[in-house]
């Protein structure tokens, strides 16, 4: 999740030892940086950490898990290190990799370093206008072109057949939020009860069906893409990336937009209401056109996606509480999280009776 603050260079920032990392990079990649180095904690990061690393001529990224909180299955630096990897050379922009530090010795996590990409990472309203609405519109059609491109890449091609497990994707997904919830709840969420309730029943239904897989982003929003002369120069934030459902990154998407509708002011991600930006039916329609992929009841993905968020969410906000977060703007970010769960449950009204026959 972006955060809304960078902080200043120093030679210190939580979670970082910059002398240990600059001792172990050298070894890594020998010459890439000077001995004196500063950092600072880049804008992009409300769940992992994600740094600025200078020696005053040349920049590197650093991504490590949050300081706190860090719950199994979640923030993997490994995966994400994997993917961008492996997607180098194809359609797909990504920063490239340049070193994955696995000894938590160095800076008390695993970590990994990239290049830095230059580009703007669109997340408020006020960025776009600036743009006018045909290149803002042009962006956020750009944004779907590249979700179809990656969508399209074979697993296999690009050495990540066993990157994931496709068979039963979506009931997986429903059982993992489930469990990520749980693991950060700190309050009574009756809403969160009822819709994981019907989303289990709902992949029940849908037990047995055929279900397509690809490479999957799972966090994929104009915020966690780079954009230079409204082009996606790179995409970023990879640690949910999987095979499974493409339609799960397509719904998400579309919650996010949703997102400062719904959360009464909870979300400073406002670049979905800047003027030119199409609307959700544009959007699927152009990512239809694009894949050659009959997108169908959305139903469930959709459900899912509210669902997904407000988990993450509330494991912010459980992060915040326990003091494991890093910058300014956190302390708001669990008031979106009964609305998503709100809106969650009106998605998926039908759902029951569409999976399983039901009549009203």
């Amino acid at each position: 999740m972006a955060s809304p603050m960078s902080s200043p260079a120093s030679d210190s920032v939580p979670g970082l030892d910059l002398e240990r990392f600059s001792a172990w990079y050298e070894r890594q990649c020998p010459g890439d940086l000077g001995p004196a180095l500063t950092a600072r904690v880049v804008s992009g990061g409300k769940s992992n950490l994600t740094y600025a690393v200078s020696d005053g001529t040349t920049t590197r990224i650093v991504r490590r898990p949050p300081l706190r909180h860090v719950q199994a299955t979640a923030h993997d630096m490994v995966r994400e290190y994997t993917v961008i990897t492996a997607l180098a050379g194809t359609a797909v922009p990504v920063p490239r990799a340049l070193a994955l530090c696995r000894d938590e010795t160095v800076s008390g996590a695993v970590f990994y370093v990239m290049e830095q990409v230059s580009g703007t990472a669109y997340r408020r309203r006020e960025q776009l206008e600036p743009l006018g609405p045909e290149r803002t519109r042009s962006v956020a059609l750009e944004m779907i072109g590249v979700l179809a491109g990656l969508h399209a890449v074979s697993p296999a091609a690009v050495g990540l057949a066993d990157f994931g497990r496709p068979e039963g994707f979506l009931a997986r997904q429903v059982r993992r939020w489930g469990r990520q919830l749980d693991g950060s709840r700190t309050r009574d969420l009756p809403d969160a009860d009822a819709l994981l309730r019907r989303l289990q029943e709902g992949v029940a239904a849908r037990a047995g069906a055929a279900e397509e897989s690809t490479i999957v982003h799972g966090d994929y929003r104009l915020d966690n893409l780079l954009v230079h002369d409204d082009k996606v120069a790179a995409v970023i934030d990879w640690e949910m990336a999987t095979l499974g459902d493409p339609l799960t990154d397509l719904a998400l998407l579309l919650v996010y937009d949703r997102l400062p509708r719904i959360s009464g002011g909870a979300s400073d991600a406002t670049a979905s209401l800047a003027p030119g930006y199409p609307s959700a039916e544009e959007l699927l329609a152009h990512y239809e056109r694009l894949s050659c992929r009959q997108l169908g009841d959305l139903d469930l993905r959709l459900g899912l996606a509210y669902f997904k968020l407000a988990a993450i969410l509330e494991g912010i906000r459980y992060r915040h509480l326990q003091g494991g977060t890093v910058g300014s703007g956190f302390d708001r970010v669990g008031d979106a999280v009964e609305p998503l769960l709100m809106a969650g449950l009106a998605a998926t009204r039908n759902l029951q009776r569409k999976t399983i026959g039901l009549q009203d």
